[in-house]
């Protein structure tokens, strides 16, 4: 089952990290960084050869059987594998390992919104000088310029989470709704139309889910957050466009058409089995998870692109999604990256990850395979799920940036947002204490604001 993606971490480590490197001090790095130039092959034929030793962190289950798909090709390499746990457990050892100086891995898996808190400290390889820049087309555009903002390329894309609409059919068709609501407007008729009739809520808005709330920006083309690699930041989370989307949800919210549960529970489990949810604005991750929790409703499901702000219109966000990066400290380079990139660009080891162990793929070569895309799902009505999440992906902003304190960022999302959310409050006014705090705290570590 696709868990969910990890949204919180703890204030105090990207605080931490971010006054490590204002302050002029940064962790040391060991190992060949590629700063006299591009690897050439014979050292990669070198390094593949020699007896080496990695270590990987990870929480994606049973990823061992794509790493020995590389062991197996290159017999030199042994990667130990370790789960260190989930979201805030992951990331503080992974920092706590990097500030000490010891115990870090070699290859780490990171999610996209925190790539900018390990490059700031100069906790990641560049990985360019090793070939990584040859790889951008293999990767839907947006999810590469999530690793590679500029010229330098931080990570290796593994999977994203592309959002869309997955609905009760039956329920809206109880309702009157013969097909998914093309637009926010037509959603909103929609929602009174399923509670009348139905007593259902069309969607659940999770009262602390900043992952769903940023997707939606990310959606409308609202650009809350940019970073220029080094001490200016850009907050702008009151925008007007953020406004009117918050706006939007809040009177749905007061009207008591959306639901406001937090997700990831076991209520909200029972609420997507029980028909309480007629449906779910969320990612290409979330079709296998939910045909995982709500079993019992296998058959009544469907899948649709989000509704649009502009009618005709078809552009998407995405929630969640990660990658592999590997760490300045490895005194392997050369054989990290090389895992990093097979793990993800392998033609057999991408598709194991999107057959096995269901992470949604930015490999074009997997979109366009109909080994996946044209995997018919019974739990949905015999719909061609992959296919259409394929479609989606091609709609996303490839132009959406994050800030180097993104734990932070989200922590005060659950604090300030995620109440009023749940008090049925005024979301968009929310916004502007919500600014102030992350302005605040921005300049009290020590960056320039826009």
């Amino acid at each position: 089952m696709r868990k969910a993606p990890r949204t919180a971490l703890a204030l105090g480590s990207a605080g931490a990290a971010v006054a490590l490197v204002l302050s002029g001090c940064t962790p040391g790095t060991t190992g060949d960084s590629g700063a006299d130039g591009p690897i050439t092959q014979e050292q990669i034929d070198e390094a593949l050869s020699t007896p080496t030793e990695l270590t990987f962190w990870t929480w994606v289950p049973e990823i061992e059987k794509e790493v020995a798909l590389f062991e197996e090709k290159y017999p030199e390499i042994d990667v130990k594998v370790e789960n260190v746990g989930q979201g805030l457990a992951h990331y503080q050892k992974l920092r706590s390992a990097i500030e000490a100086g010891e115990g870090a891995p070699d290859v780490a898996q990171i999610e996209y919104q925190y790539i900018p808190s390990f490059v700031l400290p100069e906790s990641l390889l560049d990985l360019a000088p090793y070939g990584a820049d040859d790889l951008a087309d293999d990767y839907v555009e947006w999810a590469w310029n999530q690793v590679s903002p500029d010229e330098a390329v931080w990570a290796i894309p593994q999977d994203v989470g592309p959002m869309g609409n997955l609905y009760r059919e039956d329920i809206l068709t109880a309702a009157g709704i013969t097909e998914p609501p093309a637009t926010y407007e037509e959603y909103a008729t929609a929602a009174k139309a399923v509670k009348d009739a139905t007593g259902s809520y069309i969607s659940n808005l999770g009262a602390t889910q900043a992952g769903q709330m940023i997707g939606f920006f990310w959606q409308a083309g609202i650009k809350p957050f940019a970073y220029d690699g080094q001490e200016t930041v850009k907050i702008d989370v009151n925008n007007a466009e953020a406004k009117e989307v918050a706006t939007y949800w809040t009177e749905l919210i007061q009207a008591d058409l959306i639901s406001t549960d937090v997700d990831f529970n076991d209520a909200w489990y029972q609420g997507l089995a029980s028909g309480k949810y007629a449906g779910w604005l969320t990612a290409a991750w979330a079709p296998v998870f939910l045909q995982g929790t709500a079993e019992g409703t296998a058959g009544l499901w469907r899948a649709a692109p989000l509704p649009q702000w502009t009618e005709g219109e078809q552009v998407s966000g995405n929630w969640g999604g990660s990658s592999d990066a590997v760490l300045a400290s490895s005194k392997n380079p050369i054989a990290a990256y090389e895992l990093a990139k097979f793990i993800n660009n392998d033609a057999e080891s991408a598709m194991m990850l999107a057959t096995e162990q269901f992470l949604y793929p930015p490999q074009v070569s997997v979109l366009e395979d109909p080994a996946f895309v044209d995997q018919a799902s019974e739990f949905y009505g015999g719909q061609e799920v992959n296919k259409l999440f394929a479609e989606i992906s091609t709609t996303v902003d490839t132009d959406f940036q994050w800030v180097p304190f993104m734990d932070y960022v989200y922590s005060t999302y659950e604090e300030t947002i995620g109440t009023v959310v749940a008090d049925k409050g005024d979301i968009a006014a929310a916004l502007d204490v919500w600014q102030d705090q992350l302005v605040s705290y921005a300049e009290d570590q020590g960056f320039t604001v826009e």
